[in-house]
Parts: structure tokens; sequence; C-alpha cells
């Protein structure tokens, strides 16, 4: 019997931004089919005029009274928070603020106790598995990198993309022109079209980061969660990351937690700051910055 690739092994086991290994059917046939089966809504923003899901336009994400409960201890607490296509939101609070169960509810990792939480306000993500929410268009980067470190920059990307990988017969199927294409698009904007051919282990942390947003981007997401992204990159890299996520911002939502203020200062339209478990203070980071409240509990004195 052949031996398992360890490096296999591990990534299948792993935590992952984005799906890898596929459902019996299509990711995009079950995630059409549960949203399908879902309550229609009368609400009219996050539709075209069609009827039709349109995620670049009114709000993106809505969680409403989400509550989540650890043997007693209120993790969120009557959350209440709204983000609209195309907008880049920073979310900032002190450790144990309710910033990671958040991102945990709206990726289906885990299930309120009470609330409730939509994506494009007509899908209910407490309904969905984690992969049908990857697929419906939610991708989630967690602090320390995961990669194919041992494949090259181009190959993660092309591992990572969006595609039915029942129809490829080996790992490495031979591209279209079109698939290329993509892959040269996003090595161009996370500014690693250099390092193409390179192996990704060999990346430094920030260009790491960077491929694992690239990587997020060739599953086609609408909606970004990235949990404290310019963590240990120097100045260089962080300036070169708020460039991107401005650049990605409009076409892509994005939501950001992250603790580098200089950072969000770059990058910050709007800022929630979160505070046992539910929003504290709302609004652009000079508002909550003079917020007596936020300077109490997280900014200091």
């Amino acid at each position: 019997m052949k031996r398992e690739d360890p490096e296999v092994a591990h990534w299948r086991d792993a935590p992952r931004p984005w799906p890898w290994w596929p459902p019996a059917r299509s990711p995009e046939a079950a995630a059409a089919a549960a949203v399908a089966a879902q309550p229609s809504s009368d609400a009219s923003f996050g539709r075209s005029v069609d009827g039709e899901l349109d995620l670049t336009k009114g709000v993106v994400l809505y969680l409403d009274g989400i509550t989540v409960s650890f043997d007693g201890f209120r993790a969120l607490n009557n959350l209440t928070l709204t983000v609209d296509a195309g907008e880049l939101r920073c979310i900032i609070g002190p450790n144990g603020a309710g910033k990671t169960t958040m991102m945990d509810v709206i990726t289906g990792k885990t299930r309120p106790d009470s609330g409730t939480a939509f994506f494009g306000q007509t899908i209910d993500l407490t309904r969905l598995a984690e992969n049908q929410i990857a697929h419906a268009g939610i991708g989630r980067k967690f602090q320390k990198p995961t990669i194919f470190a041992h494949h090259t920059v181009f190959e993660n990307l092309e591992l990572s993309m969006k595609a039915d990988k029942r129809v490829r017969k080996t790992l490495f199927a031979k591209l279209s022109s079109a698939e290329r294409d993509r892959i040269a698009m996003t090595l161009a904007q996370i500014r690693l079209t250099d390092s193409a051919d390179r192996q990704a282990g060999l990346l430094s942390h920030g260009q790491k980061q960077w491929l694992e947003i690239g990587m997020l981007l060739m599953q086609e997401p609408k909606l970004l969660l990235l949990d404290e992204p310019v963590a240990g990159m120097s100045d260089d890299e962080t300036e070169r990351t708020a460039e991107l996520f401005l650049s990605l911002a409009g076409t892509h939502s994005l939501v950001v937690v992250e603790h580098d203020m200089k950072f969000v200062e770059t990058i910050a339209k709007k800022v929630t700051v979160l505070h046992e478990g539910s929003v504290l203070a709302e609004g652009s980071l000079a508002d909550v910055q003079n917020d007596p409240r936020v300077i109490e509990v997280y900014l200091g004195r």
C-alpha cells in the first residue's frame, strides 16, 4: 500500500481558511442547494433588481443579537453588527472581547446560542456547514499562515483555485489559459510574481501572509475575514499589506481584526470596538480613540 504523504495528511486535518477536500457533490451545488432551501427574505438590499443574490451592493454581513456562551462564560453578548458590500471594516478590542468567536460564528465553526447571522441578507449562516459558507463566498485567514510549504508559490495558488477537484485526473492537471491568467493576476495583486517558482516555505513571513491571502482570492470570496494580518511583519511589509487591502476594498468586503493601531489608522474608514462580547463603540478611528469608554477598557489613559 502506498504510504500517505505526511504533508498531505497534515494539511488535510489542519484548520484551513478555504475548503480543499470536496463533498460528495460539487461545492457550488451544495451551497446553492442549501441557500435555496432557506426561507426567502423580503429585504431588498443584497439583491439585484430581478431578485437574484447580489453581493456587490447593500449589506453583505448582518449579525443581530448573537450570543455565544462557553461553560457559563459569554464570549458574545447580544452582538449586533452590519458590514456593507465593498467595505473595509476594522475590528479592535482587548483580548477576550469576542473577536475570534465572532469570526467563528460567521464561518460556521461555532453555532450561536441565539441571534441571526446573514450573508447578503439572504444566506442564513447558522444553517450552513463550514465548507458551504466558504463556497458561498466567505474566506477566512488565520493569524498563522497555512500554506503548502514544500510547493511553489504558483502551485499553492493552483491548489486553492475555485474548481471542482473531482474532475482533475492528476494533482496538477493542465491549466487553461484563463486559469493561468487568474493565477498571474493574483500573483501581481499580492506582489509575488517574481517568486512564482519559489518554494513557499522559503518566503519571508510577510510574503507567506500575502500568499495565503492570494490563496483566498483564488476562491473568489466576496467577504474576507483577516485575523491580525500584519502581526510579525516588518514596517515595509506592513505598508505593502495596507496597500493590498485598500486595493481589494470595493471588489471585496474586508473585516480586519488587528491590534496594530498604526496599521488600522492607515486603512480604516470605520472601526468597531468590541468589549465583553458586544459593540462598545463604532465610527471613525478618531471618534473611537476619543471615546472615554474605549480609552478606559482598551487604549489606556
